[in-house]
């Protein structure tokens, strides 16, 4: 299937690993210029080794968090790269608690983790892609919005403030030819996902490794998600493929919660 997006512009935040990465090799793949976003420039660095994708691939590191800071990181990839056609927002994710190690600090530590992220950089591309009147917002969201788990509930709880935030936007946006729409995945083998099957672990008193088997076998396709699952739904989303998509929030957990 051809996508269309030979030449496209795409910022990925959290594009230094996990599903960001998978996420810029595919667009990489599909011919398009890709700009990684995270806090961290060693491992942009590192990411830019791997994806091997010469002047196609540009990195700005930038703390999201801060709004001044998205909005200056998400300059300087348009005036290396060019206006974008497609921003994915994958950066920042919530750490896991126990119950009882919850406090106030780690509900705001969530919301600036992975909603605010997001938020700030969707308010830095929106005006520019509305001026030029087309343009596409993916967001990687998650389940945890949808469905409570007990050591997941800061960071679910800003999941689900993001796919309103997706939902709303979509609608505001639309007539100004913007698509935006959010994928949720379940749980997928990334690093932060490791983190979270050993605080699992630690809460049900068994080995890591027991719970990842134990959590794989509870989905109907047996597995947990690859990075690569995640990404082929990105740049499809992105693609004039999805032309009459938006402001769908689309689960992709393997069959795990059968919920409308």
């Amino acid at each position: 299937m051809e996508l269309g997006l030979q030449g496209k512009t795409a910022l990925i935040t959290g594009g230094s690993k996990g599903i960001g990465l998978a996420c810029a090799r595919a667009f990489l793949a599909e011919g398009a210029r890709v700009a990684l976003l995270s806090r961290s420039q060693a491992n942009l660095d590192a990411a830019t080794a791997a994806l091997d994708g010469g002047e196609r691939v540009v990195t700005v590191a930038a703390n999201l968090v801060d709004a001044d800071a998205a909005k200056d990181g998400i300059r300087r990839a348009e005036q290396a790269l060019g206006p974008a056609d497609v921003l994915v927002n994958s950066a920042g994710a919530a750490r896991r608690y126990l119950p009882e190690e919850l406090t106030a600090a780690a509900w705001h530590a969530a919301m600036d983790a992975k909603y605010f992220t997001y938020i700030h950089a969707m308010d830095a591309v929106l005006p520019g892609m509305a001026a030029r009147g087309r343009g596409v917002v993916v967001n990687i969201i998650g389940m945890g919005g949808k469905v409570a788990t007990p050591i997941h509930l800061p960071g679910g709880a800003a999941n689900a403030a993001l796919m309103l935030a997706t939902a709303g936007l979509a609608t505001v946006y639309a007539p100004k030819g913007i698509r935006i729409a959010g994928i949720n995945p379940g749980s997928t083998l990334t690093d932060r996902v490791k983190e979270g099957l050993a605080v699992e672990a630690r809460l049900r008193g068994i080995s890591p490794e027991e719970a990842l088997v134990q959590g794989q076998a509870k989905v109907p396709l047996r597995r947990y998600a690859a990075p690569e699952d995640i990404a082929r739904l990105a740049v499809f989303l992105a693609s004039d493929q999805a032309s009459y998509l938006t402001g769908a929030i689309i689960p992709m957990d393997g069959g795990a919660n059968p919920v409308i």
